[in-house]
Parts: structure tokens; sequence; C-alpha cells
């Protein structure tokens, strides 16, 4: 019952929100996104979404963002309901190369787009952006991975205890949770400041529905935290030629904001954000901020008449 709630409240945000479901095939993988607006003279605007996310987590954002500006959310490869091939790999650029296809497939790379990612997307979408630089007008980084970051996380601790008690990491991740504690948990990690009390039921409903894709998950982290892949957009910052914002939650646990410091050095003209009373899920603790620091970004170098009328 709790994952028919679970699937009913998307089915509601993305009517509320005027989205639409809709899938790509290309070749043997079928990409599944969701989408508002047409293409038009501004460049469109693609989001990546984390780790055990799906394209809905950016539905709050929608309320925010112009009728006419094209936004498209993709399931990432694996996620959602998003192709998952056995044998798959996950790492970095694997990752990229999906994205791209996807990208092609549905011709948003007909001319530069504002991409957008967060976490594993950010690192993805960081990637993407030095991979493929032509096709990228702007860059907005939500907490990215795949950095060297100067001061390690909460989370980054608890996984390197894990390992030093060999313990195994992929059984112990705090990110991938199976019981309702660990649910909890997670909650208070990702988020500044959870409820008092929190929805047990809805918990139950979330758990539900992400519980039978936890090998999945564990595969997915296992190939992005390889040794190939884990400080893989450290590796590539200097190819990224596009501009770029980078947004952190002040109280991040799971990838500290001490990595703007490393976007600062490399990119001194970058615009970069520190919010307070903000942790790891950055859209869910400061949605409205969100949105109005995607917006200026967007409308400084896609939208410059708009920008104007903001200024």
């Amino acid at each position: 019952m709790s994952v028919i709630s679970t699937q009913v409240s998307r089915r509601y945000k993305r009517k509320k929100n005027g989205v639409k479901i809709k899938y790509a095939k290309c070749k043997d993988y079928t990409f599944c996104y969701i989408c508002r607006g047409n293409p038009g003279p501004q460049p469109s605007m693609l989001l990546l979404h984390g780790f055990t996310a799906s394209k809905d987590m950016w539905l709050e954002l929608f309320k925010g963002f112009p009728k006419d500006l094209h936004v498209v959310c993709i399931d990432m490869p694996g996620h959602g309901d998003t192709t998952r091939l056995e044998g798959e790999s996950y790492t970095g650029v694997d990752q990229v190369a999906r994205i791209h296809q996807f990208v092609e497939c549905v011709g948003l790379n007909r001319k530069p787009f504002h991409l957008v990612g967060i976490s594993m997307g950010g690192m993805v979408a960081g990637l993407y952006a030095a991979y493929h630089p032509s096709e990228v007008h702007c860059l907005s980084l939500f907490c990215p991975a795949g950095l060297q970051s100067p001061t390690p996380s909460e989370y980054m601790k608890h996984m390197k205890d894990m390992k030093s008690q060999e313990k195994s990491s992929a059984e112990n991740n705090p990110l991938i949770p199976s019981s309702l504690e660990q649910a909890k948990d997670l909650i208070k990690l990702g988020i500044y400041q959870s409820p008092p009390k929190l929805d047990t039921q809805l918990i139950k409903g979330y758990l539900d529905y992400q519980r039978p894709h936890n090998a999945f998950y564990k595969k997915c982290f296992a190939d992005i935290s390889s040794e190939e892949s884990r400080f893989l957009l450290h590796d590539n910052l200097t190819k990224i030629k596009a501009p770029m914002q980078v947004i952190w939650g002040k109280d991040d646990k799971i990838i500290d904001p001490s990595g703007a410091e490393v976007f600062a050095a490399a990119f001194p003209s970058s615009q970069i954000y520190i919010l307070e009373r903000c942790g790891h899920f950055i859209v869910g603790d400061r949605p409205r901020k969100s949105i109005k620091l995607l917006l200026e970004f967007n409308n400084s170098f896609c939208n410059p008449a708009e920008s104007k009328k903001m200024a």
C-alpha cells in the first residue's frame, strides 16, 4: 500500500506542475524523463539527479521556473524507469557516455544547453562539461561528488572507519538503508533539520520503493567510488570551459562544503554559494533559494533581457 501511495504522490506532483513523462528509446536503451516547455530561443535546461534518487526529486523547483523554459529531468542510468542492464558499468565516464547518448537521441545538443547536476549527478554534469564543452552553455553544480575535498565529511569519515575495521562498506553504507532505523538515520544525515517526529508511514513507503533496488545501488556505488572514478571530476576540472555556479549546503554531512574551495581556486570567476541552514539535500532544504540562484544564473547567461528586468 505504501508503494502505491508513493507512486500516486509522484503522479500528483507531476500533474500539478504541468510536466509530461516521456521515454526515449536509443538502440538497446530506454531513457525515462520528465519535461515541460519546448525548445526555443533560450537554451534548454537538463537536470541530473543524485545517487538513489530519480527525476522526480526536481519537481519542487518547477513551481518557480517560467512556463516557457524548456526543462528536462532524466532518470540517470539504471535509476528510476531508465534501463538497467545486467553487467552495466556506472563509473563517471560510463554515465557521461549514457547521458550523451540521451542528449543526442532527443536532439538536446542542437544548441548548447544549461546543465545542472546534484551530488552524483553533479559529478556527471561536471564531467559532461569537460568531455563535451561545445554542448554546455553554462553549468550549475550542487554539492558535486568526485572531488578531493580539503576536509572529509562526517559520511566519508564513517566510510573510512568501516574500511579500517575491515567491514564491508557496501553493507554498511548509510546511503543505502534497508531498515526503518537506517532510513531515519539517512534523513538526519542528509537534511539540515529533520522533523522532530518523522512520519513512519512515509519512510516505510520510501523503503518499500527503494529496497528492491539495493543490490543495484551497491553496484553503482562501487563503480562511482572505484579508484578510476572516485576523483574523476577533480582530475578533469581544467577541461571545463562553461560559465559555472557551485551551490553547497553549509551543513552538508555527506560531501563536505570545503569542496567549494577547490572550485574557487580552479575557477576564480565562478559563482559560489554556501547556503546557511542547509544540508546535502539542497533542493529539499532550500527549494526557493535553489530556484532563485538557478534562474538568476540562467538568465545572466541564457536570457540577458530577463536578467536586466530582474535587476
